[in-house]
């Protein structure tokens, strides 16, 4: 089962990085155009944060089930010496959730919202800002904080 978690968990990160991507691209071309914020652009919205809260329930089923952070909540003391353990036992998760909470609210605030102009700097700003944080947060191939490939194979 941990195979496939992590499979699933490193290919839906490219639905939740496009949607919201595409998100932030609507959320500013509407802003500035002052456009209409239409039907699709709510489903853009609602999809986005729907994705986000699949990837962060596939996170936490596999961080309950990860071997690398059984052995971080076992031996915390020598575990935290190593910052690849301190990356997934608590940066990563912490950053993550943070963001989905980020687009949650930039969500729920965008629905309630009653100006067009509003909708839309409101989507864009805070789904803008939880893409910043998940950039940071993910295990990049490239990066030094903790490396993993782009998606993970069986």
């Amino acid at each position: 089962m941990y195979i496939y978690l992590l499979f699933f968990h490193s290919l839906f990160r490219w639905l939740v990085l496009a949607g919201l991507v595409y998100a932030v691209y609507k959320g500013f071309k509407g802003w500035m155009q002052k456009g209409t914020f239409t039907k699709t652009d709510d489903t853009v919205r609602h999809v986005t944060a729907t994705i986000s809260h699949i990837q962060l329930t596939i996170g936490y089923v596999l961080y309950f089930n990860s071997p690398v952070i059984a052995y971080f909540r076992s031996d915390y003391s020598e575990a935290s010496k190593h910052f690849e353990f301190m990356f997934f036992g608590m940066i990563h998760i912490l950053l993550m959730t943070i963001a989905v909470f980020v687009i949650s609210i930039g969500s729920s605030v965008t629905k309630r919202l009653a100006t067009n102009e509003e909708k839309f700097r409101t989507m864009a700003i805070w789904y803008a800002v939880a893409l910043l944080i998940i950039f940071c947060a993910i295990p990049w191939p490239f990066s030094p904080l903790a490396n993993r490939p782009y998606i993970r194979p069986f």
